[in-house]
């Protein structure tokens, strides 16, 4: 069982950056692959990023890549992502998600565990 909560977000300027965090716990991150999400108001869940459990395989959305970087800390059970340039739709609720699967996911039902979400929020 993991869980998990995120941090870090807020309120920030068109072009600016936010560093969230997400703590886990349980024994089992080390193991899991992680990701990010985010929902807009009215949207569905989107992907963000992905990063498997041995730092291997990485995904980013079309839509952050060269804007964001995901990275994480098995140590501390943390996972991170930066993301710079932030642009108005941006905005959003993030999420993290870690899965034990042998597959590094880019859709949120093949996710186990969640966070509650973290509002970040992008002014132009």
């Amino acid at each position: 069982q993991v869980q998990l909560v995120e941090s870090g977000g807020g309120l920030v300027q068109a072009g600016g950056s936010l560093r969230l965090s997400c703590a886990a716990s349980g024994r089992a991150f080390s193991s899991c692959n992680v990701a990010w999400f985010r929902q807009a108001p009215g949207k569905e869940r989107e992907f963000v990023a992905a990063l498997r459990w041995d730092f291997r395989i990485l995904y980013y959305a079309d839509s952050v890549k060269g804007r964001f970087t995901i990275s994480r800390d098995n140590p501390r059970n943390t996972m991170y992502p930066q993301m710079n340039s932030l642009k108005p739709e941006d905005t959003a609720v993030y999420y993290c998600a870690a899965d034990q699967s042998l597959i590094v996911a880019k859709t949120a039902n093949e996710y186990d565990y969640w966070g509650q979400g973290t509002q970040v929020t992008v002014s132009s």
